[in-house]
């Protein structure tokens, strides 16, 4: 979307204001630096999709604010909404994503944000990568597997053959 506005922009006539504004949007408004900070105000003058997506952006993370699944369900609804009529495709996708997770999301509130298994996937991601980083050498995928079973059940490892001095 910043690269067709930005296109857009040069055709008119416009300097080049996109240029070195990734990071403007990416990031959080607390850490952005001077720079980016000055970038990102100058960008605020002109009316542009990216500016509007980053509004958007910015007022989802107060759905992370809300205690009770009720009204968190509620904000969830009402920025959905915002978000389809801003006539953004991206956005529009990632609404659809979230009316299909809607019940997921809402559930996080319902467990009182105890649990979250994203560390937990990332954690056994890790785990599952590594494992098989030092599985170059196996010759068959059955070994990988029973390797995989060891090293992420903490099952005992089997005693070597011969010893080694």
């Amino acid at each position: 979307m910043r690269r067709q506005e930005a296109a857009q922009l040069a055709a008119e006539g416009y300097e080049p204001v996109l240029k070195n504004s990734r990071y403007c949007f990416l990031k959080r408004r607390s850490n952005l630096t001077i720079r980016q900070a000055t970038k990102l105000r100058d960008l605020l003058k002109y009316d542009l999709k990216s500016m509007r997506a980053l509004a958007l952006k910015e007022s989802f993370d107060a759905f992370w604010q809300y205690e009770s699944p009720r009204w968190a369900g509620w904000y969830l609804k009402k920025w959905c909404a915002r978000a389809m009529r801003s006539k953004l495709a991206p956005m529009k996708k990632f609404v659809g994503t979230l009316r299909n997770h809607e019940d997921l999301l809402v559930n996080y509130f319902k467990a009182n944000k105890l649990y979250s298994s994203g560390r937990i996937v990332e954690g056994l991601n890790l785990r599952i990568n590594l494992c098989m980083r030092k599985a170059y050498g196996y010759r068959s995928f059955e070994i990988l597997e029973i390797s995989l079973y060891h090293t992420l059940g903490d099952l005992p490892e089997p005693k070597f053959t011969h010893r080694f001095c």
